[in-house]
């Protein structure tokens, strides 16, 4: 019986050693940043190289663009639906602090990867346009909701 304890004792500060482990968690949390940040990256890289192959400039990256299109995906995110939802007064507040003379947007959801989304754009004539549209500035946000859904947004301006 005493064995029993003992044994119960050893197993008991075993688990609560490895359960509480703070390096576990915060790994996860900055690879999950790190992944959503790549596929930002990627679907840029993927747009200005299409736009490069149809002679068109490739769009440099907007922090300003990147915090209203973070704004947006995170209104997606918590209606559960993509839309443009006041994209007019995105629109106004970009072109007001940076004289811009044409806003876009393009949003997604339900792609896995930047290759997806780019393609489902791509074979959209509307966001195709956008995409190929006259513009100097952009920024692509990418946010995953709590069920793992990744939503996109992507801000396009003229300057």
């Amino acid at each position: 019986m005493k064995m029993r304890m003992q044994c119960a004792f050893l197993l008991f500060i075993l688990l609560a050693v490895t359960s509480c482990s703070k390096e576990s968690v915060a790994p996860a949390v900055t690879i999950e940043a790190e992944n959503v940040q790549a596929v930002e990256g990627a679907l840029l890289q993927l747009v200005n190289e299409h736009r490069q192959a149809i002679g068109a400039a490739p769009l440099a990256f907007s922090e300003l663009a990147y915090s209203y299109a973070n704004e947006h995906t995170e209104y997606m995110i918590a209606t559960g639906n993509t839309s443009h939802h006041d994209f007019n007064t995105r629109a106004s507040k970009i072109a007001e602090a940076v004289d811009a003379k044409a806003v876009a947007e393009n949003v997604a959801k339900d792609y896995d990867t930047a290759k997806q989304a780019f393609e489902g754009w791509f074979a959209s004539p509307d966001h195709r346009s956008t995409m190929e549209g006259t513009f100097s500035h952009t920024a692509v946000s990418v946010k995953r909701a709590p069920d793992g859904q990744l939503y996109f947004t992507q801000l396009f301006y003229l300057q």
